[in-house]
């Protein structure tokens, strides 16, 4: 088997290079609206940001940010599938304005957006941030009403494109993309306390750095819950390629697309580490399996099915045909594709 991975420099919002109903399943997360480290990436596309913000308008800030998003929302719709699913993480913002403290709702402004478009909203995720942070508070302290609730959530909106897809001519290939009952019962929580940010650290001469992206795992999570293998996967908002790598790791093809350059080259240098990446992160998954098998069998639950491509216990029959991926190689096609290959048999440990 082998899937492909296309890196583009571009706008988000203008896609024209994917085509129409191409694509499977999003997985993203845009600049956070009112984060003060994303100022300038909104003030570069429209002026008018910049001037409302020093003139301490918050709302008109908020709203002219949230245009621009808008735009992607609306080449996610065009390029999804019926059936297709977004993945969106995004945060809410707090910022203070001309000595105001304000929440500024990123996740109801987006879920409005998808709505008018013509998406079916999803129940959503909340990704619990673990943090070592020593007070759970903003703000005076014990004297009400000086202090604030703590944030260390932010969403994982999931809107679907139309109804339900359908897998008719697709049962032997869902089949080979299930999951194991254990992750399901992890995965399939409105909320996700287990996984941390991570940072994205730039090289010192390039434009922009980024802090608490969303980690592999987490993407990875979804793309298995949301897509086949074979799928092709989109991320408008490309960043350094976490997107990317799980996917690849996951069997799917891929898109990535990001206004800076410097995130395109980081993510095409992080390409060369998926082999030994994606192979060591499947391991650890069937790793994961087997100590949970072994558990339950400890425990007098012996399992009643077998996966058959890797020969091991299994909780449901729907397992029974679960294929988890060896990669052997990826290649540079060209400035914007990569191939991927795959070996023929499931991986072992």
């Amino acid at each position: 088997m082998k899937t492909h991975i296309e890196i583009r420099t571009g706008a988000a919002g203008d896609l024209g290079f994917v085509g129409g109903e191409s694509v499977d399943l999003v997985v993203t997360s845009p600049p956070y609206p009112m984060i003060e480290m994303w100022d300038a990436v909104f003030a570069d596309q429209d002026q008018g940001i910049a001037t409302a913000l020093v003139e301490g308008k918050g709302a008109c800030a908020f709203e002219r940010m949230h245009a621009l998003l808008d735009q992607v929302w609306a080449e996610l719709f065009r390029v999804l599938k019926p059936g297709g699913l977004a993945c969106i993480n995004i945060g809410d913002a707090t910022r203070t304005l001309q000595g105001e403290f304000q929440l500024w709702p990123n996740h109801a402004r987006i879920l409005a957006a998808l709505m008018r478009l013509g998406f079916a909203t999803l129940p959503d995720i909340l990704w619990r941030k673990p943090t070592n942070a020593p007070s759970k508070f903003m703000g005076s302290g014990m004297l009400p009403a000086g202090a604030y609730v703590t944030y260390e959530h932010e969403y994982i909106l999931i809107a679907r494109k139309g109804n339900r897809r359908v897998f008719a001519t697709e049962k032997e290939r869902r089949r080979g993309s299930a999951y194991f009952w254990e992750e399901r019962n992890l995965w399939f929580s409105d909320l996700w306390s287990d996984l941390k940010g991570v940072s994205q650290e730039l090289e010192a001469d390039e434009t922009r750095r980024r802090s608490a992206a969303f980690p592999f795992e987490l993407a990875h999570r979804l793309i298995c819950m949301f897509s086949l293998r074979g799928d092709v996967v989109l991320d408008p908002f490309l960043g350094t390629g976490t997107t990317l790598l799980a996917a690849a790791t996951a069997g799917r093809n891929a898109i990535g697309v990001d206004l800076d350059p410097a995130c395109c080259q980081v993510a095409r240098r992080a390409l060369a580490t998926v082999v030994n990446l994606g192979n060591a992160f499947n391991r650890a998954r069937l790793q994961r399996h087997l100590e949970f098998v072994g558990g339950r069998v400890g425990a007098g639950k012996l399992p009643k099915h077998t996966n058959q491509p890797h020969g091991f216990p299994v909780v449901t029959a729907q397992e029974a045909a679960l294929w988890l991926d060896q990669l052997l190689g990826i290649a540079q096609l060209d400035e914007t594709r990569f191939e991927l290959e795959y070996a023929g048999r499931p991986l072992c440990l």
